[in-house]
């Protein structure tokens, strides 16, 4: 008979290999623990409230801290939200495709409305740092472009844009700051994007950063550094955009060729 907190049983497809058990089957409590609320979830619905800490406490006979430990991980992993002074079961996570596309027509794609914030518009001299980047020479001036990203009005990441002011000279006037960039750059400017190289890696959002998102600190970020060129091959922008690690996957997809 298995024990209360086993959780070899909820195997599911594509979740880790036994749920988790070490081959020795000594699993944390807390993580067995975590195993039954992941399953509790899965059969609540999208936006329905969790029992309470002491509820699931006395439920699976463990202290209150091992429930705590269960709930920051699911929270952590996205699949619970805060809200109020409870939890509640979050939705799917935004797949953002790994492709030009420009972060609204992603959303938009997954019936989500998209947004964005202005922080700051501001204009200054190229760095050195930002020059091969931009095409611009150090010293010429470039824009940054600084927005919150939202889906149906949640902040879920922040974006900075750097562009030389030669190839868009009237951003500050011009551009509405809550639509597409490559939007306005392509029906605006009658430029196209051509190629890209991109790198993905986890962070932590810096204080300010953090703010600005609406999460903790301790939240992992996906970081995503884009380096653009247009059709012509010349640069074009860079972006470094952070993502909610609890609200966004990244896909692609890959076709075989020969070596």
């Amino acid at each position: 008979m298995d024990h209360p907190l086993d959780s070899r049983h909820l195997q599911a497809p594509g979740a880790p290999v036994r749920a988790g058990v070490p081959e020795h089957g000594r699993v944390p409590k807390y993580y067995a623990v975590k195993t039954h609320i992941g399953a509790l979830v899965d059969e609540l619905g999208e936006g329905e409230a969790l029992p309470t800490e002491r509820d699931l406490a006395v439920r699976y006979g463990v202290a209150r801290e091992t429930v705590r430990q269960a709930l920051r991980e699911l929270l952590l992993e996205g699949r619970l939200r805060r809200q109020g002074r409870g939890t509640v079961v979050a939705g799917p996570k935004l797949e953002q495709p790994l492709s030009l596309a420009s972060y609204t027509e992603g959303v938009r794609r997954q019936g989500r409305t998209p947004g964005r914030s202005l922080i700051s518009l501001e204009r200054f001299p190229c760095t050195p740092a930002l020059s091969a980047a931009t095409g611009v020479a150090a010293g010429e001036p470039v824009w940054h472009l600084e927005r919150v990203l939202l889906a149906d009005d949640e902040r879920v990441g922040l974006e900075s844009t750097y562009v030389s002011v030669e190839r868009a000279p009237a951003l500050d006037t011009e551009f509405d700051p809550d639509s597409s960039f490559y939007a306005y750059l392509r029906e605006q400017l009658g430029v196209s994007f051509g190629q890209a190289d991109e790198r993905i890696e986890t962070v932590l959002a810096t204080p300010r950063e953090a703010l600005l998102i609406g999460t903790p600190p301790a939240l992992p970020m996906l970081l995503l550094h884009r380096v653009s060129k247009d059709t012509g091959g010349r640069p074009l922008e860079r972006v470094r955009t952070l993502f909610r690690g609890d609200r966004f996957s990244f896909t692609t997809h890959l076709d075989a060729t020969e070596s």
